[in-house]
């Protein structure tokens, strides 16, 4: 069989981009190794843990959070197996979307592991061990990431005591105690999701604060917010090794500027320690695809690897590892393969941490300004002065806009509080068309609501806030 476009992972980045391509008229096939498509977010990682972070949330908000509001409840009781069959049927319910879409765009899904033999040419592996070969004008890898584990360390992880994002999802009780080695996005989450069913969650990070590449103070701030809900935190700290106990597992771990290591035991030590692009058993090396320094597939800005007709998207190349931003390069490598001029702005790429309250950033940090040497302005807004968030106990956080001194250009825009995943957007729509912060100062926002703190926050920036 010979197909115009060749899709080997079915992420966010594969499947989306195979129905791009479909819809511009291009025959398709994706191939994928699990049963079921979707890639690591569908399956084992944005979306179930969505489902977790939900439904801890509801809990922990029904076992302490409305006795002010009125609302007294007892006997409040947590069923793991039923909020675990939750996260299952929303995983299920995502796929099955996928596969319909897959059989709507008439593109050819074929299970099993992808190989590139040669330009043009493809072979698919299924678990039996059967093999056939394709042919395509176009191949695009699309394959993902997996998990980094911890440099240096050899960690034996058996996804019951010592775990990955991937056990993370699926414990079958709450620990008692439970140590994240890694203070990012996902280990925040997760042990978020642990620590509201019961768990006490220690945070064990090499850097000196949590969220490494976001904006500082949000970063702090943050924290704060973390340590007030039961975290600890254990900064600039360098794991040595994790090995199993008798009672569950250690963690030993010294200062990065020098000093005595300690070791902290828990029932459950989770490695999010962040991905590593998964290129494994793809047939690069013989076909001559170059790889980076990282491991990451070297492309150009068309996604084009060194080897014509081949194209790589998403984790498996350069840039955030993000669900929507693989999306993003699916529908813009489609158009590109099909003639037309598929482009990124990765300079407005949101990134969210979906705990509570959540956090979410676009554009510049502060610190990348200063680094730059850009002149800019500075909006900030408290979610304690905002009317909607008084009534829904929902005062935590602030929103901050940085724009250009000199044309009040938006350069970057964060945001902690409750649904700052859904206000970035406007932002971020707002940095796409370079505007101003006087322009989104200027735009009506319903009252009342949350979105109106970043109306203030912008009026900040451009010149006064009304409300603070």
């Amino acid at each position: 069989m010979s197909y115009d476009v060749i899709i080997i992972g079915t992420g966010p980045g594969g499947y989306v981009g195979a129905i791009k391509a479909a819809q511009l008229g291009l025959k398709v096939a994706v191939i994928e190794k699990r049963a079921t498509p979707g890639g690591t977010c569908l399956n084992i990682g944005c979306i179930p843990s969505k489902a977790l972070l939900h439904a801890s949330e509801m809990f922990a908000h029904a076992s302490h959070g409305m006795e002010s509001l009125g609302i007294e409840l007892a006997g409040v009781n947590l069923n793991l197996e039923k909020m675990l069959a939750h996260k299952d049927a929303t995983v299920k319910s995502n796929v099955d979307g996928v596969a319909f879409l897959f059989k709507k765009n008439k593109i050819d899904w074929l299970t099993g592991t992808g190989k590139i033999l040669a330009p043009g040419k493809v072979s698919v592996t299924s678990e039996t061990g059967e093999v056939q070969e394709i042919d395509g004008k176009n191949i695009v890898i699309a394959t993902g990431s997996d998990v980094a584990g911890i440099p240096g360390v050899d960690v034996a992880i058996d996804e019951t005591v010592i775990i990955s994002s991937t056990g993370g999802i699926a414990l079958e009780k709450v620990p008692a105690t439970m140590v994240v080695v890694g203070g990012g996005v996902i280990g925040l989450e997760l042990g978020s999701v642990w620590s509201r069913l019961g768990a006490k969650v220690t945070v064990v990070e090499y850097l000196d604060q949590i969220l490494g590449g976001m904006d500082g103070e949000v970063s702090k701030q943050f924290q704060r917010m973390l340590g007030k809900q039961g975290f600890e935190f254990k900064l600039g700290s360098k794991v040595t090794n994790v090995e199993r106990t008798d009672a569950g597992a250690r963690v030993t771990f010294e200062p990065v500027k020098g000093g005595e290591a300690q070791s902290i035991d828990a029932d459950v030590v989770l490695i999010a320690t962040g991905r590593k692009p998964y290129t494994e058993g793809l047939g690069l090396e013989n076909v001559g695809v170059a790889l980076d320094s990282r491991g990451r597939v070297e492309i150009d800005g068309s996604y084009r690897t060194n080897v014509s007709g081949i194209y790589a998207i998403g984790d498996v190349v350069k840039g955030p590892m993000l669900a929507h931003k693989a999306e993003d390069e699916g529908v813009a490598v489609a158009e590109i393969i099909a003639g037309q001029h598929g482009h990124v702005n990765y300079d407005c790429i949101p990134g969210v941490v979906y705990t509570q309250p959540e956090v979410a950033s676009v554009g510049k940090t502060e610190e990348e300004l200063k680094k730059a040497g850009t002149a800019y302005k500075v909006g900030k807004f408290p979610f304690m002065a905002n009317g909607r968030a008084r009534a829904m106990e929902a005062t935590d956080g602030f929103v901050k806009v940085l724009a250009d001194s000199t044309t009040d250009r938006v350069l970057g825009v964060h945001i902690v509080g409750f649904g700052a995943g859904e206000m970035i957007h406007e932002a971020t729509v707002l940095m796409e068309f370079g505007g101003s912060a006087e322009d989104l100062g200027r735009t009506t926002h319903a009252h009342p609501t949350m979105s109106e703190a970043v109306k203030e926050a912008a009026l900040g920036a451009w010149f006064k806030p009304i409300h603070t």
